[in-house]
This record gives structure tokens, sequence and C-alpha cells, in this order.
């Protein structure tokens, strides 16, 4: 009867510890730290498609003229201000520092009807046409604050970054460059849209231990189920791209943060008079935006502790620019 009771003590304090390491596993994201921002979030909609479609748009208090415009674009079940937080407040901050706009858009029922043809989420198989909601809502953005024609980027996290790939082969709007993190281009057979066929400074940001989106490549898919089908490997996707600038040297590699259980090297595919590609590596992150304000829920993986993802994209996308336009965008 001892020798059961113990048995039965010890199943029960198993259970309990392995119910503990699924809650912490579990964990919701939370902020490391309040933002200090000095600008306005402006909430509001536009009506396209026949019904009302919502977004964030962030206004720094030193807006600069003609000031650049950057678009972020959410993950799959979450919205604007979703992103807002899953970047730190990161590209708040760097607006209010170097004068541009941030505009945040919300997805249809939390998702973007990206090019992936095995995505089932509702805003594919009702045919939500976001490229013309998100080219829209540029167009009334940069009328109504005079943005500069030639400084509009788009970055994208996760479904995200598959809509931003969207806007770039798609859209009628000159993109600038866009920036795709925790997301890569979905395999031929996958791809329901036009392909990308324009030279266009690219730069993907992928965790090598992604549990979603395989960094060498494969099958997409959340935690066993929601299959989005096969993308490509995040180098062959850069190098990709690089061929379609017409680069044809090697990506140099470079190391960005100290080695450690988790740091970043950063390749690299320039030439002249060609948009350059970047490849943000985050070994042994996860998927998610690396950033120091919000740390995601575990079950995404980690990040790494020295990488300012929104800082790096948008130093991408500054130093992309001619000479002339990068002075605006840096200081």
């Amino acid at each position: 009867m001892r020798i059961a009771i113990r048995l039965v003590q010890g199943l029960i304090f198993l259970l309990l510890a392995a119910l503990l390491a699924g809650a912490w596993y579990l964990l919701p994201g939370e902020r490391l730290r309040e933002p200090a921002l000095t600008g306005v979030s402006e909430d509001s909609s536009l009506r396209t498609g026949g019904m009302r479609r919502y977004y964030v748009l962030y206004v720094p208090e030193k807006l600069a003229p003609n000031p650049a415009l950057l678009v972020v674009l959410h993950a799959s079940q979450s919205n604007g201000e979703g992103m807002r937080r899953d970047s730190g407040y990161g590209f708040d901050a760097l607006a209010d520092r170097y004068g541009f706009l941030v505009l945040y858009p919300d997805g249809y029922e939390g998702h973007w009807n990206d090019c992936r043809k095995a995505a089932s989420y509702s805003a594919r198989t009702e045919h939500i046409d976001d490229v013309t909601f998100l080219s829209r809502l540029i167009r009334r953005v940069q009328r109504e604050r005079q943005v500069d024609p030639q400084q509009i980027f788009v970055a994208g996290y996760s479904n995200g970054g598959q809509m931003a790939l969207r806007m770039a082969a798609e859209g009628k709007l000159p993109l600038a460059g866009i920036a795709l993190v925790a997301a890569s281009p979905p395999t031929p057979e996958n791809d329901d849209c036009r392909p990308l066929e324009k030279p266009l400074a690219t730069l993907l940001m992928n965790g090598t231990r992604d549990p979603i989106n395989p960094f060498a490549g494969g099958r997409v898919r959340l935690f066993g189920f929601g299959d989005r089908g096969d993308v490509l490997g995040s180098e062959d996707a850069a190098a990709a791209q690089a061929k379609r600038n017409g680069i044809d040297a090697a990506g140099e590699p470079e190391q960005l943060t100290r080695p450690g259980p988790i740091w970043s090297e950063r390749r690299i595919w320039q030439a002249a008079g060609a948009p350059p590609v970047e490849l943000v590596s985050v070994h042994g992150g996860g998927h998610l935006l690396s950033q120091p304000g919000y740390r995601p829920p575990r079950l995404l993986g980690a990040g790494d502790p020295e990488l300012d993802g929104p800082a790096e994209i948008w130093r991408f996308f500054s130093q992309s620019l001619p000479p002339a336009a990068q002075t605006s965008t840096t200081q």
C-alpha cells in the first residue's frame, strides 16, 4: 500500500510539474519597458471593397517635410495595434527620431490575403482584395501628409511579410523597399500570384529555429496545424532576389551581434546601381521580431537580446535610397 501511495504521489508531482512547465511555455507576451514616445497615434478607417477597414497612423511630434512612409503589416491573428506591441513600439520610436510616418493597417479577421495557395483563412477563402485596400490607404496618407512618393516602404511580420511580397509583386505603387520578418517567399507550386519580377531593395530577417516558418525552407505549419504550404529557404530566397536585382556577386557575411546561444549575422548582396539585398540570420532565433521592448509568447521561440530589429530594418531602408534621399531619413 505504501508503495502504491508513493507511486500516486510521484505521478501527481510529475503532472503538476508538467502543467507548470506548460503554463510557463504558453505564457503570453509581456512588455519589457514602457515606450517613451513624443508623437500621437491616430485611429481611423477607410471604406473599400464594400466594407470598412481600420488602421493606426503614428505621427511623430517633429514630422519631416515630405516625410517617408513606413507601412508595417501584422502577423496572423493580430491587428495594427498588436503589431505596434510586437515591435516593442520600436518603429514609433524611430519615427520620433527621424521624422517619418508609420502606418499599421488591420487585416481582415486577423489575416492578410497573401499569395500562398494552401492558406485557408477567411481573407483568402473570401478573396479579400488587400492589394487594393493597402494601395488606396497608402495613397490617402501620401496625399494628406505630403509623403515623398520615392520613400514608401513596406515591412511585414509572418503573414504580414507574405503580404508585403504580394504588394511588391502586384501593387501599382512604386515601393522603395520591403522587409520580411519570420517569412519566406512561397515555392512556385504554392504561389498563387504573379511572381515578383522587378528589382527591389529587399531584407529578410529570419530565425534559424523558427518553429513555424522553416529557415531552410519547407512546410509552414502553426505548431502542427493550419497548413500554409511550402516556402523557399531564407538563403535561397535572398540569393534569388539578388540575382533579380542584377547582382551576380555572392553575399558577403558580416557579424551583427556577439556570438552566444542566440546571435545574428548579416549577409549582404550589393553592386553599383543595383537595389541591395540583405539576409539577417538570427542563429537560434524563433518566429518573432527581435527587439528590446517586448517579449513575445515563449512558444514562438527566443529572440536575439542584442538585436534591435526595427532599427535594423530602418537602417536598411534608409541606406538603400539614393544618396540625396538618405539625408532626410537619417538625420
